[in-house]
């Protein structure tokens, strides 16, 4: 059937064009008043071409209209599939999340985000590919679809890495196979310089957070009217250019509170710039979110955009990605020794180093 109806629509796309040009010839050639040289005879076959190049002007323009609102569906379905809509609660956790893409009319792009309850704790992650168009959301897909496999197959947040990385390179030697076939192995073809910047988040019951960070920008901690970095450690290497350690195991950054939130963020939100070329202070637009109304992640969403918009002019040059989570579960007891106010950055700057080696230069 599908075979059928695509040469019907190819000929039903060409049919009118060629009926306004058929016309315009047998006018020309039959018709005795297109053979005058008078002024009222020019006149009219002047009037006659120009009604069939008005004709077929408004006929492409219907086919190109028809033709953007497709993509623009199978944009939408694409996005649907690659970042599906969160729900608004998981485990105990408010979440709200968006992106906004730098191009104007584009829905999906090299950012990438979600969040699954698991029976080790709500795990996250925030991640953000090199590059933008058709080949970076491929990469999306590839990273995406292992991420949500493996949170509920592995129980230390390392192998979740692990499988990523193995997830990540398995797909960018298939696409050097395809793109290039003659360039011989994968090391001679440019994918090899690609990368994707990841950021894994587990947060347990008790609001204990672990993390693995390669090459991403640290979350935001909002507690009351403060707001200061999950953590200040430097992150591993991106996944791509180098081979991640044998053993990565996750580093502890302190506990989320009820009451508390996190803001993950790609590079785009605090590389983005005014006509002043002035940087978005990020901080500041998370803070201007605790109000007299209830802090809630829709409102620090929604006053963090509003923020960056008129911070760009509505003219953002890269993808930005948020994710906000909030402790909304009932506050429990504090343990013995542990202050009631003790927040998920106070824990941080006390942990233990980390045990697996950082290295001192950073994408």
């Amino acid at each position: 059937m599908f075979r059928i109806r695509r040469p019907l629509r190819r000929a039903f796309l060409l049919g009118l064009p060629t009926v306004w040009g058929a016309l315009a010839i047998t006018y020309k050639l039959a018709c005795p008043l297109a053979q005058q040289t008078g002024l009222g005879a020019r006149v009219a076959t002047s009037a006659v071409f120009f009604a069939v190049g008005t004709g077929l002007v408004l006929h492409l323009r219907a086919t190109l209209l028809r033709e953007l609102r497709q993509a623009r569906r199978v944009a939408g379905a694409a996005q649907s599939v690659l970042l599906r809509p969160l729900p608004p609660r998981i485990d105990g956790l408010g979440v709200a999340a968006a992106q906004l893409s730098a191009d104007r009319g584009a829905s999906v792009g090299g950012d990438l985000y979600e969040a699954i309850a698991t029976e080790h704790g709500v795990r996250v992650v925030m991640g953000d590919v090199r590059g933008h168009g058709l080949a970076a959301i491929g990469t999306v897909a590839a990273v995406l679809g292992c991420f949500r496999e493996a949170v509920h197959d592995e129980a230390e947040l390392g192998s979740v890495l692990h499988r990523l990385e193995r997830a990540l390179a398995r797909h960018l030697r298939e696409r050097a196979r395809a793109e290039h076939p003659s360039a011989g192995p994968p090391p001679d073809t440019p994918v090899v310089e690609e990368f994707v910047t990841v950021l894994l988040l587990e947060i347990g019951r008790d609001g204990e957070v672990h993390a693995l960070n390669c090459g991403h920008p640290w979350p935001y901690l909002l507690s009351g009217t403060r707001v200061e970095p999950l953590a200040r450690a430097d992150p591993l290497p991106p996944l791509g250019p180098f081979p991640l350690p044998r053993e990565l195991p996750a580093v502890r950054v302190g506990r989320l509170l009820p009451g508390e939130s996190l803001v993950l963020h790609t590079d785009g939100a605090e590389d983005a710039r005014d006509c002043h070329g002035r940087f978005f202070s990020l901080p500041t637009a998370i803070a201007a979110a605790v109000g007299d109304d209830p802090v809630t992640p829709q409102t620090i969403l929604r006053t963090v955009f509003t923020a960056l918009h008129r911070h760009t002019g509505g003219r953002p040059t890269d993808d930005v990605a948020l994710l906000v989570l909030r402790n909304e579960r009932v506050r429990e007891r504090a343990p013995e020794g542990v202050r009631d106010g003790d927040t998920c950055g106070s824990a941080a700057r006390a942990r233990p180093a980390p045990t697996h080696p950082l290295p001192t230069n950073h994408v």
